[in-house]
């Protein structure tokens, strides 16, 4: 999708998508690297690692190391799942580092240093956060090129995303001038019910001239929370059911925003 090691996205609390999306890019011979910024450990769970309180290493053990400017190797702590994606898991420790951060020089770019050690080893570094703005999340922010915002089919998730909007673009005016939003992508819909409609249709009312709000829409599926037990992507798991289809098209219209800009950079440099 974009030259080696030169696009990183951040999530918000939006692990299953990752799972996902590594199956195609490991198809098309792209490297993943997933790193999860969630003190709940979520996505490193669904990738089969169900006690990630229990690793040895993880990111907080060499964001630590960055913060205190002890070195480290290059692929300390990351795992290797069986279907080719590579994991720099998360724990309850970052609860420690979010307090550890208030105090430390250059705060809010902790975690790009250490991305920025790693990232040529990769084409893509995906980044997981947790569900709320702490220093962990702003970390993410100044690491990124660019925001996916998932967002459940439900009021409450939909009500959240003016605050969200606020701190990215504060982000973006103070720490990383480059990052930019790929869109909204709304989860966990039940077609069945009015009520997800119509959360679809406010948010592409309230929302559809200031971003993108992604065509494609993740429908509601016991099957896809499953994979979260088997530590497995939904294409391993159920690969021809509507989850499968659903997350594979909407990492298709992902690829094409990165397709656009790259394309649309190519031209600008040629015009200097």
């Amino acid at each position: 999708m974009c030259q080696k090691a030169s696009y990183f996205r951040v999530f918000l609390s939006f692990c299953r998508w990752l799972v996902m999306c590594q199956r195609e890019c490991r198809v098309q011979g792209k490297k993943v690297l997933l790193v999860d910024a969630d003190a709940q450990g979520n996505l490193t769970d669904s990738l089969g690692y169900q006690e990630p309180d229990n690793l040895l290493i993880s990111l907080a053990t060499v964001l630590t190391k960055t913060m205190m400017e002890e070195t480290y190797e290059t692929d300390e702590g990351i795992l290797h799942h069986a279907e080719g994606v590579c994991l720099m898991p998360g724990n309850i420790e970052l609860s420690a580092i979010e307090v550890s951060l208030v105090n430390t020089m250059s705060r809010e770019t902790v975690l790009r240093t250490y991305i920025n050690t790693v990232k040529d080893k990769y084409d893509y570094v995906l980044i997981d956060c947790m569900p709320s703005l702490g220093m962990m999340t702003i970390n993410a922010l100044a690491a990124s090129d660019s925001v996916i915002i998932p967002v459940q089919a439900h009021y409450l998730p939909a009500k959240g995303m003016t605050q969200l909007l606020q701190t990215i673009a504060r982000v973006k005016r103070q720490i990383n001038p480059k990052l930019t939003i790929d869109g909204v992508l709304l989860t966990m819909v039940d077609n069945r019910t009015n009520f997800a409609k119509d959360i679809s249709f406010i948010l592409r009312r309230d929302y559809g001239d200031k971003l993108r709000v992604f065509q494609t829409e993740i429908p509601l599926s016991i099957r896809a929370a499953e994979t979260s037990a088997q530590g497995k992507s939904i294409y391993a798991f159920d690969p021809h059911g509507i989850a499968a289809k659903a997350y594979q098209a909407f990492t298709k219209e992902v690829q094409d925003i990165g397709e656009k800009r790259r394309t649309k950079q190519h031209k600008t440099d040629l015009s200097r």
